[in-house]
């Protein structure tokens, strides 16, 4: 492949890779669609001349991605659930955690990029507070029971989602050195 056209792409590839990691943000599987680019781009540029993702990089960067989601789910579940949660709070919470990372989003436009991405992060964690509390002041429970399981629910989907941010930001830069150094 012609080292332009290959440099090109891989470069198409991490910018793309970045939307990915974004998306994380909005509760949406963003390491898992960087994972699947990353071994479509090892699978389609496998013959380049000693570039390239190798598949040992796209092993690493699965495990991570289960790493991901095995720290946003026990964070977000420990966050609500240690307070004795109900599943509707946590069925709301998740809900409300969705439209409040929109939402913020939308709200940060102004600032640009960071405004967005802080933006997102706390409606989101809002957006979960708010669904929780909902969800317990739907089964009549006490407004101090209530707010305590909107608490947890709020540090739950923060720390959550900024393990798995962290971790996007990890499989990131992995796939990002393999396709311009490896």
């Amino acid at each position: 492949m012609n080292p332009w056209l290959y440099y090109t792409l891989a470069l198409l590839l991490i910018c793309g890779g970045g939307i990915c990691w974004l998306t994380n943000l909005f509760s949406l599987p963003g390491n898992w669609i960087l994972l699947g680019l990353a071994a479509l781009f090892a699978w389609l540029a496998s013959d380049t001349g000693g570039h390239g993702i190798s598949w040992t990089t796209v092993g690493i960067m699965a495990g991570l991605a289960v790493l991901g989601e095995v720290i946003e789910f026990f964070a977000g579940a420990a966050g609500a659930a240690k307070q004795g949660a109900s599943r509707r709070s946590i069925v709301y919470s998740l809900i409300g955690g969705m439209a409040g990372s929109i939402g913020g989003a939308m709200l940060g436009l102004p600032v640009p990029v960071i405004g967005s991405v802080i933006a997102a992060l706390l409606g989101g964690s809002l957006g979960a507070f708010a669904g929780a509390y909902l969800g317990e002041k739907s089964i009549e429970r006490p407004h101090s029971e209530s707010m305590a399981v909107a608490r947890g629910a709020f540090a739950g989907r923060l720390w959550g989602t900024v393990g798995k941010f962290a971790v996007g930001a990890v499989m990131l830069g992995v796939m990002t050195v393999d396709a311009l150094i490896g």
